[in-house]
This record gives structure tokens, sequence and C-alpha cells, in this order.
């Protein structure tokens, strides 16, 4: 029985074809992405206007030497040259298996002697054995060297009409402009999340493995727009997962923080609790987290919540559900949600700058709620000497609690309130808020100017301003300026000494605070008070 079974393992091995290879497209048709590049080799190959050089560049896992494989199927394919190959003949058969006689792949990394490169390029002159075309199908071409450059060059200047080049690289600047000129040039995109998602569903669906959306989604985020890197880790993750693809399994592979933490973090900044948000944080330690990866799907869910506060009818997707979204949409205010997102990402930019991964991913949640919006205009500068690191972090809690005074524009008179009506912007508008009204007789509306603005009475800002209270009241008004000192509070002036009450106040509150004055005796700490600013 052991013979048998070890017997039978070892069959099903030795026959196993990895899925990369199993699934990679055969035709244009089966491409996931890359549209823009078979859409221009499907009109070429359709209109008889083949070129005799093509470049295809992008990243690893894109699909260069796939499409570059594709194309010599339908230059060679035995009912003729189209774009879509039958896939059947004698010819279509040996590309894809790899041993057609007269599709010549090159590995540049391991052929960049000149003398290798003429030894490919000597035969060029031949015809070709079995098909239509001779191609030439150079990968990484930009391992090349100088003198091997030139040998290509001189065959590319003047090329066999039964010839055809397809070069593939991932790092094109290091091509000669001269090969560059040559070349047909396709630069091929990172396929996007969605897409690689969509794919490996199929994949599965269609290899009858069981799987679950969330544990897709994770290896189509992982494999960084690489369709080829994501079914190299589909089949890790089967055989990680025993046979199928789950969420639990693919986050243990990958080393991804579980998702509940993601949206426990979130809660915790919607509460606004920093107390409870550094509590949390601290034990996720356990887990021994990527604090950077942390903080990236930290700024992913984020990012559905905002997406979910602008377009309301958005759903989710298999990581995260509509009703959780909802959820933190409604208790995270807009401009909430810019912030974190902002200071998630420059927190992860930081984190290599920190004393320690986890204290420079607890200060950037600290961070986060001593800079709402919700809390101060600006963070309150507490100098504490000497006080350790986690009182820093309580110290920028404190001081985004503090100053709760609300704000309210003057309403100094009737000049304000109309001066709120108007269609006026810019300087002109500064012009009219440092001035009083004194009156008005039908057309002519007369202002006094504040001597200390005199510069800004320009003919041009005149005009804009008569413009938008001739728009107002409907007739042509005239403006007459009077410039005198002592004709009443402006509406600059008045917002000026409102500012000034509201900052006195924010600062009797915010001294008056408990945890502000336990913070002055526990640390001797001193309060900055130009930094105190009221709520808006």
């Amino acid at each position: 029985m052991r013979a048998a079974s070890h017997s039978g393992w070892a069959s099903m091995t030795e026959t196993y074809t990895a899925l990369a290879r199993k699934w990679r497209p055969k035709a244009f048709t089966e491409l996931v992405g890359q549209d823009h590049v078979r859409q221009a080799l499907v009109n070429a190959l359709t209109s008889g206007r083949v070129h005799h050089a093509f470049l295809f560049t992008g990243t690893r896992g894109v699909g260069k030497t796939t499409i570059a494989r594709i194309l010599a199927k339908c230059l060679n394919c035995e009912q003729g040259v189209s774009a879509a190959p039958c896939g059947q003949c004698a010819s279509c058969r040996e590309i894809d298996a790899g041993r057609f006689v007269d599709l010549i792949e090159v590995d540049a990394a391991s052929r960049t002697k000149v003398d290798d490169t003429r030894e490919i390029l000597d035969n060029v002159q031949f015809a070709p054995t079995r098909g239509r075309f001779k191609v030439y199908l150079i990968d990484e071409v930009h391992m090349l060297s100088t003198h091997s450059f030139n040998a290509l060059l001189k065959t590319l200047e003047e090329p066999p009409p039964h010839v055809k080049f397809l070069l593939a690289t991932t790092d094109p600047q290091k091509l000669p402009v001269t090969v560059l000129s040559r070349c047909l040039q396709f630069n091929l995109k990172r396929i996007p999340v969605a897409q690689i998602g969509a794919h490996l569903r199929e994949v599965l669906t269609a290899e009858q493995i069981e799987f679950e959306p969330a544990g897709v989604a994770l290896l189509a985020q992982a494999a960084d727009g690489s369709m080829r890197d994501a079914l190299s880790l589909l089949d890790q993750l089967i055989a990680f997962g025993g046979g199928r693809a789950a969420e639990a399994e693919a986050r243990a592979m990958l080393g991804t923080v579980a998702r509940d933490h993601v949206v426990q973090l979130a809660e915790r900044l919607a509460a606004g609790d920093a107390g409870e948000l550094l509590r949390f944080a601290r034990s996720l330690e356990q887990w021994a987290p990527d604090y950077a990866q942390l903080l990236d799907e930290l700024a992913s869910l984020l990012t559905r919540v905002a997406l979910k506060q602008v377009v309301s009818d958005y759903e989710g997707d298999e990581l995260y559900a509509s009703e959780l979204i909802g959820r933190l949409a409604a208790a995270l205010g807009a401009e909430d949600v810019q912030l974190y997102y902002q200071t998630a990402i420059i927190g992860r930019r930081d984190l290599p700058l920190a004393p320690d991964p986890r204290t420079g991913f607890e200060m950037t949640l600290l961070r986060m709620i001593a800079f709402r919006p919700g809390t101060a205009d600006a963070p309150v500068a507490v100098r504490a000497p000497g006080a350790a690191a986690d009182a820093a972090g309580e110290r920028a809690a404190v001081g985004g609690a503090a100053a709760r005074v609300p704000a309210s524009g003057p309403t100094d008179g009737p000049w304000s309130t109309l001066l709120a009506q108007l269609d006026l912007s810019g300087a002109a508008r500064q012009l009219a808020s440092h001035c009083v009204l004194l009156g008005r007789e039908g057309a002519r509306v007369k202002l006094a100017l504040d001597p200390r603005s005199r510069s800004l009475r320009t003919p041009s800002l005149e005009d804009k301003l008569a413009q938008a209270l001739s728009r107002h009241f409907g007739e042509t008004i005239r403006l007459e300026f009077v410039t005198a000192a002592e004709t009443g509070e402006t509406p600059a002036q008045a917002r000026e000494r409102t500012e000034r009450e509201q900052a006195d106040a924010a600062r009797q509150s915010f001294e008056s605070d408990p945890g502000v004055r336990g913070f002055r005796e526990q640390f001797n700490a001193e309060v900055i008070p130009e930094t105190v600013r009221p709520l808006k």
C-alpha cells in the first residue's frame, strides 16, 4: 500500500504543470489586460503591415514574451498570416511547445558576448526551415554588450524580408537610441488588481479548487501587477492551504495582518479615543506584525471609506464588505478620512527613520488623533522636558482635544451682510472688507476706506467692486470713496476682533483643562500660547 501510494504521488507530481505555464495565453483573445498592445498588433496583422522589429517593455510577468510568442504564431500559422492563428497546425503546436525551429529564443542575460551574438545573427540570411518567417525573440535585450548591440544594429538596419525581431526588456533606458529608433515600441502596463483577481477566480473555478474571494484578493494585491507572479503565488497558496485558497492561509503565507485588526484600528480612530487606540496598537505586538504593511492596509481601508463617502452606491469588495465601509463612512468625517490617509502613507514612508517600527507606528496613529480637523486648526504644542515617549503620545491627544470654542463670523451691520452676498473674490473682496458703508443714494454708494489699506484702492479693483454691486442691485452703481479713520469698524477689523476674542477664550479654556493642568504639574510642561487655536 505504501509503495503504491508513493508511486501514485510521484506520478501525479511528474505530470503536474504549474498554473503559470498551463494558463499562459496562446492567442490574443486569451490575454488579460494590455488592450492597447493587442489592438495595435491585431490591426497590423489584419492590414498586412507588420514591422520587421518590435520592442516590448514592461516589468516582470506582464506578458512581454507571451505576446511575442503569440505574434510569432500569427506570422507562421499554416492557415496564413492573421491575428487569430488556428492553434491546431504543426507550426502552432510546435511554437506552443517551444520547439519550433524557426522561432529562435535568446536569453540576452546569458548571451552577452559578441561571439555569441554573431553566431546567432550569422544565420539571419538563410531562409526559414519550416515556417513563413524566421523569428528572433531576444529576452532582456538590454543585457547585450556594446559589441553585441552593434552586431544587432547592422541586421536591424538591413533586415531580410523573411526575418522578424521581437525584443523584450524590463529596462528600455539601457538600450541605445539607434536600436530604439528602428523598433516599434510597446510599453506593457502593470495589470490592475481587479483584472488579476478576476482571472485568478476564473482559473480556480476551472481547476475546481475551493477558494475564498478575500484570499484571492490578497494574492492579486501581492502580485504587484504581474499575472505570472499571481499564478505562482496561487500555486504556492494551494500547496500551503492543502488544496484550497482561503483567506487565513493567504495571510499566513504572505505575512499580512489579519483584516479584523485593520478594521479595529479604523473603528478606534473613528471613536477618537487616543488611549484606547494606543492600547490596541500595542496589543498587536503579540502577532509580530509588519508595521509598514499595517499602515498600507489601513490606508487601503481608508481609501474605500473615502470612495463610499463620495459615491453612495459603492459596494465594497472581497476584503471589506459594503456594510462595514458604510458604517465607517458614517462614523468618520470626510476631512478625518483624508487626514488619516495622508498621515498613514507619510508615516509609512518615515517608518525607517523611527527609533523602532512599533514606536513609529504608534506615533503615526497619535498624529492622526492630534491633527484631526475636529479638534483644532493646528496641534497645540506643549513643552515637556524629559517626558517619556509614551507621554508624548498622550500630550498630542490632550492637545488635540483642547480649545473647544465655537467660532462665529462678524455681525457688524448691513455692509458685512451685503458683502457676504456679493459675487466678489480676491483683492476686490479685500478692498470691500476694509471699507465702511456710509450710505447709498440711488445709484451712488459711499464708502469709507481704512487709511491703512489705501494701497488696495486701484481703478481695476474699484471697477470690480462696482460691477459686483451693480449685479446685486440690478442697476449701474457708482462708488464714492472717502478716507477716514473714525467712521466705524470695517468687516476686516470686526473679523480680527472676533478672532482675538476667540483666541483668548480658547487659551483660557485650554489653560483650565484638567488634563493640561495635570501635564504641567507632572512634567513641568509649558503651554505655547500662540499655538492654541479655536475650533472653526
